[in-house]
């Protein structure tokens, strides 16, 4: 693909920015395994290329390769070596630089993609500086476009990523060099349209993403046909088999989907008590004995094994009994399960009442056993590689032994146009499962449709609090929805039971749609983060890894817009909170100044969560108050997820750096930065004066002791709660509130539960014996012990495949087997 002069491949952009890998010289290769043509055909290969001493080019270039290294190894660990190497591949243009632009923006810089491009030539305002954490007052007075006001602290976040700004909105030949676009704000209909067809003529993943007032849509399109080789992104099952049986005929008790009763199955149990895979799943055989070797390597697809038992007999799966009867032979199950049936049956039957009804049953999966099967391709080239006659009993012959290796199925995916998604999406997916299936995401869509329409008539868009342009839109919506009477899928105001439309018409929710237009100006900082976490997080999936979501998704939060009261909403002030005031009210924003928010962690939430505090104006008043705590110390790790931090920053403490930051952001709030550890034996700080003063807890933690101890605190003393987490590509969130909810000491979760530490808990403050033990295996074991003598052996046995190896290397990986090597050496 040819790049504009704008754009360029991540890797391009690497290597032109420092010293390259050399190729090793003929003088500094000798081996003497190898022979005198092999020497000759590298020499062939490289008479043109200069001689460079690996040494020198590693002392050179081996500190900045460490660096881009260590800021991305939480993510290496997240996506694994490949879906990084293709996130610094993407190149990205972001339309909009408001708030979600920057936002999205951000989100990607840190993600390590190769290039982000940035647009927008709207003149920053002060009301900008309510979302776009990056305009300054020096900004407003000066008349800088959004994107020149945010360009320079975007390009600070991630020396290893170029960030650029374009003049103009791109053409269909600007387009087609970037890997994926991102509209961070609704353009005029021709532009959007226009846009999202070159993208899609050129394979390039195509994201919009708005939030008007209390609405937020996002909107993917991946192209009339997308690839995707791990759908989940959920690491792939190694499961030992423990044996294999073959079941002549099937009894009807034994459930297999598509395997008809009579026919032949096969049975495999594998040694974990729960598999967890699903039916359709593909997995490889591997380390398979007793005359079954030629099964190695092929691949066979299963189905979940499952029994019917009466609903009377009460079967406790969990019970030990359950799970000790699963480890005799299939056989003997089902022989124990037959019994049982019959003797339920007999008694249902003998009862007089029960005549004319159902012998209730129910299905119990049995997790430890798969059936095999042969009757697709897969399974018709495993029985020919088995030999035989092409039968089942080639696998009566197992002894022992055996693995099944989970494979994801590659995933084909069509993706309709943003013009015809706009008109034939009859009930628009919601956030919230109840709202999608109340059709509520009607009135949203049909909303954008008639802004968009609203545009092309009038020229502008619809301006903030005016009702006779609230008028205008309410009506366009209503012509759209009455224009699409009898077209079929399309999105009109019609009935939705459990999220299926049923044909019937009703009236349109005018309040919601008129709400939408007066407010279609404005944009609230947390809408913002959300759809930048959202885009950027689809950005990422252009890397064949994890499944985009299925186009639209809205989200509508009616609680937050302040009645219409004149006089709380309105006049503004000209201040960084008018969009906020004008949603929710003077009022609000009053309470808001005088909150007294204490905030537990300042890591990648944390920061996240101090932004938010900053731009929505909290703890700015006489009684309010910001208190931070966290005590950690920045790491360059951390300069991938933390956005407050930079390079200069390392080493310093987290909560301080990071309220000077949010300080230096909106002067006017009060915070205080400490570096205690909330627990018992802080509570000579933390005493019972300081937790009824604080309005709102809020916690960004990275383990359950401490989790539970603030909620302890909180339910002691009633305070609300917000709690929230995440781990890799994972999150969770609650709100705890006294007396309406219960806390979060009520959950059952436990450290012992957590599968991954925080790197900070190991690195800075471990406190259980196996984060020491994590720890040593991370730093030492796997390099020492796995990777060097994997490298070393190779070079030892043949120094000039090895070398021809390390050309192939990304630098990264080149540093570390030289030093490997050196230090074995």
């Amino acid at each position: 693909r040819t790049l504009p002069s704008h754009s360029f491949r991540g890797s391009r952009y690497m290597s032109s920015k420092r010293p390259q890998p050399p190729s090793p010289s003929d003088d500094n290769l000798t081996s003497p395994t190898s022979g005198g043509n092999k020497r000759a055909r590298i020499r062939s290969r490289r008479n043109d290329m200069p001689t460079v001493n690996w040494g020198d080019w590693l002392k050179s270039t081996g500190s900045a390769v460490d660096q881009e290294q260590e800021r991305i190894d939480r993510q290496r660990a997240a996506f694994g070596g490949e879906t990084v190497a293709r996130i610094k591949d993407l190149s990205v243009l972001i339309l909009g630089c408001a708030g979600t632009g920057v936002e999205t923006a951000k989100n990607l810089i840190l993600s390590n993609v190769g290039a982000v491009t940035v647009w927008d030539s709207e003149v920053c305002s002060e009301s900008h500086r309510g979302a776009n954490f990056y305009v300054t007052p020096g900004d407003v007075r000066a008349g800088r476009t959004l994107a020149e006001s945010s360009v320079a602290e975007l390009r600070s976040l991630n020396p290893y990523c170029k960030v650029d700004v374009l003049d103009a909105l791109p053409s269909d030949g600007d387009v087609a060099g970037y890997s994926a676009v991102v509209v961070a704000r609704l353009l005029p209909r021709p532009d959007l349209v226009r846009i999202n067809e070159a993208a899609r003529r050129n394979d390039v993943k195509f994201v919009l993403a708005a939030t008007n007032g209390v609405t937020a849509s996002i909107f993917s399109d991946f192209g009339p046909r997308h690839e995707i080789t791990d759908a989940t992104g959920e690491p792939t099952q190694t499961l030992a088999v423990s044996n294999l049986e073959v079941i002549g005929s099937k009894p009807a008790l034994l459930r297999v989907a598509g395997a008809e009763d009579g026919s032949p199955v096969v049975i495999a149990t594998t040694a974990q008590a729960e598999h967890g895979l699903e039916d359709g799943d593909v997995v490889v055989l591997d380390d398979m004995r007793g005359g079954m070797e030629r099964l190695n390597g092929m691949r066979v697809t299963v189905r979940r094994v499952a029994i019917t038992s009466p609903t009377a007999a009460k079967v406790d799966t969990r019970g030990v009994a359950f799970r000790t009867a699963l480890g005799m032979p299939t056989p003997s199950v089902v022989a124990n399960f037959e019994r049982q049936y019959e003797f339920y049956r007999a008694r249902f039957d003998e009862d007089p009442s029960n005549e004319g009804r159902r012998f209730p049953v129910r299905t119990i999966t049995i997790f430890n056993r798969l059936a095999f099967v042969l009757d697709d391709e897969n399974g018709r080239a495993l029985l020919d590689a088995a030999g035989g006659d092409g039968s089942a009993d080639v696998f009566s012959g197992y002894v022992s032994g055996g693995l099944l290796n989970q494979q994801r199925p590659v995933v084909v995916k069509e993706y309709r146009s943003l013009a015809e998604t706009l008109e034939r999406t009859a009930v628009p997916q919601m956030l919230r499962g109840e709202d999608w299936e109340d059709g509520r995401g009607v009135e949203v869509h049909l909303s954008i449709a008639a802004a968009l329409e609203f545009r092309e008539r009038k020229g502008h868009w619809p301006r903030l609090h005016d009702d006779a342009d609230a008028s205008d839109v309410v009506e366009i919506a209503g012509e759209i929805s009455s224009g699409r009477e009898g077209v079929e899928g399309s999105c009109r105001a019609q009935t939705v039971q459990y999220g299926f439309p049923t044909g019937d018409a009703r009236d349109l929710d005018e309040g919601r749609i008129a709400r939408y237009s007066r407010l279609f100006a404005t944009e609230l900082t947390g809408f913002c983060a959300y759809l930048g976490g959202a885009a950027a997080q689809e950005v990422l999936k252009a890397t064949a890894r994890f499944t985009p979501i299925d186009q639209w998704i809205h989200h509508e939060e009616a609680c937050l817009a302040a009645d219409a009261c004149p006089s709380n909403v309105g006049p503004l002030f000209g201040s960084r909170y008018d969009h906020q005031i004008a949603v929710m009210g003077k009022d609000f924003q009053s309470r808001c100044a005088d909150q007294r928010v204490f905030l537990v962690g300042c890591g990648a939430l944390g920061c996240e969560y101090l932004k938010g505090v900053a731009l929505m104006g909290v703890g700015t008043g006489k009684r309010g108050r910001v208190v931070v705590t966290d005590m950690d110390r920045i790491e360059v790790s951390n300069l991938s997820r933390q956005f407050l931090f930079r390079q200069d920053d390392v080493g310093h403490p987290k909560s301080v750096r990071g309220a000077l930051v949010v300080k230096r952001w909106n002067p006017d709030v009060n915070i205080e930065a400490l570096e205690r550890k909330v627990g018992d034996d802080t509570e000579d700080h933390f005493d019972d004066k300081f937790w009824t003063g604080q309005d709102l807890i809020w916690n960004a933690l990275d383990n359950v002791l401490a989790r539970k101890y603030t909620d302890a605190k909180c339910l002691f003393h009633s305070k609300p709660l917000l709690e929230s987490g995440t781990l890799g590509t994972k999150c969770n969130h609650e709100v705890v509130l006294p007396f309406r909810t219960s806390s979060y000491n009520d959950g059952k979760e436990s450290d012992d539960q957590e599968n991954q530490i925080a790197m900070c808990t190991l690195r800075s403050f471990p406190y259980l014996a196996k984060h020491c033990i994590e720890f040593a295996k991370q730093a030492y074991f796997a390099d020492y012990f796995e990777f060097g003598p994997e490298v070393y052996e190779s070079f030892r046995q043949d120094p000039m495949a090895f070398f021809e190896q390390l050309d192939t290397m990304e630098p990264a990986e080149q540093s570390r087997s030289l030093k490997m090597i050196k230090s074995f050496i």
